[in-house]
């Protein structure tokens, strides 16, 4: 029989019985993300290492930051007095850039690419949509919708009682969905998946106005300010109070 709960229970030919339910499916896809990523508490390694590991270590903080910082350093440093728009074509393309750079490493070093191909397509389509209004704000609409989409996910799952980060500890925890039967457990994934959500909608609360002022320098500062800085944080809560309810292993 397989250890894995959230698998269904195959029949003497070794046919599963019952397809896994959607559930099931969504919080393997979430475990197994985060497994990746190095996020399992069955290691038991320490916070920092952890935390450090699912931000990709200095090349993946490198990915997520360069290009979002040269956009917002070269527009500043070329805007226009009379228009204050600054350098859309140079900010952006440098932006681009950077992203391909990147990309270009990770299959030159053999290593995953799914993450730096994944910001360079954001990147890309963001500097596309700016350059096709001619405003630098529309650089961060896509953000809007990414910030928008996960903080509702993470909202309507806690509302319905399957949090997202339940059903990915469930998985990670090797107990599926049982976790919902222990109010403790389901107490505390409920109130994690709300915090992820009330992350995601502090950054549109904060940034949509300068979105609509048109402060691009301001947006883009922000952005950066509210994106790994606040992430590892909730990220090291999380993984701490996964940790916690962890079923101890003996060595």
């Amino acid at each position: 029989m397989s250890d894995d709960p959230s698998r269904p229970v195959p029949d003497g030919d070794g046919v599963p019985l019952e397809p896994p339910s959607a559930a099931e499916s969504v919080g393997a896809a979430l475990g197994s993300a985060a497994r990746r990523a190095g996020l399992d508490p069955a290691q038991h390694g320490s916070t920092g290492a952890a935390v450090w590991s699912a931000m990709g270590g200095v090349r993946g903080i490198l990915e997520s930051v360069l290009p979002s910082l040269a956009f917002v350093v070269l527009f500043t440093l070329t805007i226009d007095p009379e228009t204050r728009q600054g350098n859309l074509w140079l900010s952006l393309g440098v932006s681009v850039g950077l992203a391909v750079v990147f990309t270009l490493a990770r299959l030159v070093a053999k290593s995953p690419p799914s993450a730096a191909i994944g910001g360079l397509l954001a990147t890309a389509g963001a500097a596309v949509l700016a350059l096709v209004t001619g405003r630098g704000q529309d650089n961060f609409v896509l953000g809007f919708f990414t910030n928008g989409a996960y903080g509702s996910a993470f909202l309507v799952s806690a509302l319905i009682g399957w949090p997202l980060i339940g059903l990915a500890a469930g998985y990670l925890l090797g107990e599926g969905t049982r976790w919902r039967n222990d109010p403790r457990k389901r107490r505390a994934y409920t109130w994690l998946s709300l915090a992820w959500a009330a992350l995601f909608a502090a950054r549109l609360i904060v940034q949509l106005p300068l979105y609509f002022a048109g402060d691009v320098v301001a947006l883009g500062t922000l952005k950066i300010v509210m994106g790994l800085p606040l992430f590892a944080p909730m990220l090291a809560v999380t993984w701490l109070v996964v940790r916690s309810l962890s079923p101890r292993r003996e060595s």
